[in-house]
């Protein structure tokens, strides 16, 4: 999917708020640096922490609400 694409529907997730939208990447990021498996199929070797994290709430896989808990 083309990253325009990936964008938009991530900013849907997140209320259509950029704010919120990068505190929501900068945290599954995080998470994901720390050792927590990615929730889609990717190779988390070759592709950035941050991307994954975009990819994921893009498919509704990351929410605000699981963000607001950690």
């Amino acid at each position: 999917m083309r990253l325009e694409k990936v964008i938009y529907k991530a900013m849907q997730n997140a209320n259509d708020d950029s704010y919120i939208l990068s505190i929501m990447v900068a945290q599954r990021a995080n998470k994901l640096a720390e050792g927590a498996e990615p929730l889609i199929k990717v190779n988390k070797d070759k592709t950035k922490l941050t991307d994954i994290a975009l990819m994921e709430i893009a498919e509704g896989l990351v929410t605000l609400d699981m963000i607001q808990d950690i």
